[in-house]
């Protein structure tokens, strides 16, 4: 998966390689008060030794991959709410941290291996050596799709929508990142390799929470089942799939 015009487009998801790196993380909309303690270093080599199927490892690519899908949604979300008549002010920075801790969210801080979107301090951070690690495994995709997840949850405050359950916060995010991939695929954005479509449908199906997991609790996701319908809705049927207009 890569944008158009001229970059590199590695392949999609690995498979279910993706059940090991984001079930781990466990992305959320984080806490809903405080801000960043500082911006975070810079991307850093974590040293893991799985590498993907395209052979492309280096932290550059990272940063460029993930720097591209920060990029995207900007444009995307833009466009979107320009279409609406309204102006869209962008997450006010992404912030990657390596320790526990040194990133906190309303007086909590933040843990290693996850992606969050804070509201309060408006920023989306993420523990970088689970994600370059998860980059390595898994590919450029994972990059995407976290990111497009986390981004709408930044959306989600900025237009009003707060549930009564996590869970329904949640699998509306994942519509949203369907969306925000599938109508940049539309529109020629992004590309996909033949198969692409189906490894990202295994890989989907590894990140739902435990089946014990009351649906009501509160950090509920959604089963798998109901995770990957969540995002193949907004990937195939766009924006007005997710109750987003």
């Amino acid at each position: 998966m890569g944008k158009s015009a001229g970059r590199r487009q590695p392949s999609l998801l690995a498979g279910l390689l993706v059940a090991v790196v984001v079930a781990a993380g466990c992305m959320s909309g984080g806490v809903d008060q405080g801000e960043p303690r500082q911006p975070g270093p810079q991307p850093a080599s974590p040293g893991a030794q799985s590498t993907r199927a395209d052979g492309t490892t280096s932290v550059a690519e990272f940063k460029e991959d993930f720097g591209g899908a920060v990029a995207l949604a900007e444009q995307y979300w833009t466009g979107q709410f320009k279409a609406s008549g309204e102006r869209f002010e962008p997450v006010r920075r992404v912030i990657a941290y390596t320790r526990e801790g040194e990133v906190s969210c309303g007086g909590q801080p933040l843990p290693r291996n996850n992606a969050v979107y804070c509201s309060a301090g408006d920023f989306i951070a993420y523990d970088v050596n689970w994600s370059v690690a998860a980059f390595r495994q898994v590919g450029d995709a994972f990059l995407f799709y976290l990111l497009g997840h986390e981004y709408a949850h930044g959306v989600q405050v900025r237009l009003g929508i707060r549930y009564n359950f996590t869970i329904q916060q949640e699998l509306q995010a994942d519509c949203m990142a369907g969306a925000y991939i599938g109508d940049n695929v539309r529109s020629g954005d992004l590309t996909l390799d033949k198969g692409d479509l189906e490894e990202f449908r295994e890989g989907l199906l590894a990140v739902g929470d435990d089946p014990d997991q009351p649906w009501f609790a509160e950090g509920s996701h959604g089963t798998a089942e109901q995770r990957t319908d969540s995002f193949f809705r907004g990937y195939e049927n766009s924006l007005g799939a997710c109750g987003v207009s």
